[in-house]
């Protein structure tokens, strides 16, 4: 029984490798020519800001709220980086700045006041978007050189953005599951109350993860137009569906501070490759969010056969 038990855990902490090898096997029998160096980089050129997007939601995921706002607050700073950082790098690193600030006041108006995070972050959303649009009404702008130099980096062996978004994972993983601080912010969302009662301010610790959010979705917009050397304030609308997409592909869970940031990264390089997949299939853009949702309830379906097992044993 304990090796049974044993076997389902670890079935569960592969799913999101097994799902990743899944939709890379399919994606190279619908293109073999895709089993190149060019075209591993290729289709995962834009995974590096979904993994930053994604790494985002999950600070915010392991507190047990969740973010709606971090697409439009992503195209927030691709306008950011495509306009005053280029222009006048001083007033864009202030800008990014207080963009990080806002996030960390976002958290402490949620909990001083109770509020709930769904509503708040959707709030936050439009404020974005409204703010986005004021700077750059249509589409343009143009992005720092050393962006467009960062992300166009060329290594040997193993595609950049492969090697980006896996380093992301480790520095992510070694701050928030091994630190001890680490334990103190994934505990304040497993029993904020016992956190409570050892001293810790679930304030602090929740504005702590929120900066950290707004700090990886700065990164992951800057990483955006470093690809796509412009910006647009829709640029991102749909990395919000990403990013909770891709915390739940890696194990995530949305309550008791359960999330996995190596498994976030692969489950944002899953969806990165399902979308070139869906491309190779010639499905219609419109039915690709669809598509891409139907692999994330396979995913939790398998999930939710393994946890009823475990609960049966």
């Amino acid at each position: 029984m304990t090796a049974l038990l044993a076997n389902r855990k670890l079935l569960r902490a592969l799913l999101p490798v097994l799902s990743l090898a899944i939709v890379l096997i399919a994606t190279f029998y619908a293109q073999p020519r895709a089993m190149s160096y060019f075209g591993l980089n290729l289709m995962l050129q834009y995974a590096v800001p979904i993994a930053l997007a994604t790494i985002a939601q999950m600070f915010v995921i392991t507190v047990n709220d969740l973010d709606l706002s971090i697409g439009p607050f992503v195209g927030l700073v691709g306008c950011i980086g495509a306009t005053y950082l280029h222009e006048t790098p001083l007033l864009g690193i202030l800008a990014l700045l207080l963009c990080i600030a806002a996030y960390a006041a976002m958290a402490a108006l949620i909990h001083l006041r109770n509020l709930p995070s769904i509503v708040v972050t959707l709030g936050a959303s439009f404020i974005w978007l409204g703010i986005a649009v004021l700077i750059l009404p249509s589409p343009g702008g143009k992005a720092p050189d050393w962006l467009k130099a960062i992300m166009s980096l060329q290594v040997p062996l193993i595609p950049f953005p492969i090697i980006a978004a896996l380093a992301i994972a480790a520095l992510v993983h070694i701050g928030l599951m091994t630190s001890s601080y680490g334990v103190i912010m994934r505990g304040t969302g497993g029993n904020p109350r016992a956190m409570a009662r050892a001293g810790w301010s679930e304030l602090k610790t929740k504005m702590t993860m929120y900066a950290l959010a707004g700090f990886f979705g700065v990164l992951s917009g800057l990483s955006l137009i470093g690809l796509t050397t412009s910006a647009d304030a829709h640029i991102a609308d749909r990395y919000t569906l990403y990013a909770i997409a891709g915390v739940i592909l890696g194990g995530g869970e949305f309550v008791g501070g359960r999330v996995s940031p190596f498994g976030a990264v692969l489950g944002a390089l899953t969806l990165a490759l399902a979308g070139a997949f869906l491309i190779f299939m010639r499905i219609s853009p419109d039915w690709q969010i669809g598509a891409q949702g139907a692999i994330l309830i396979i995913v939790l379906a398998l999930r939710a056969l393994i946890n009823t097992g475990e609960a049966r044993r």
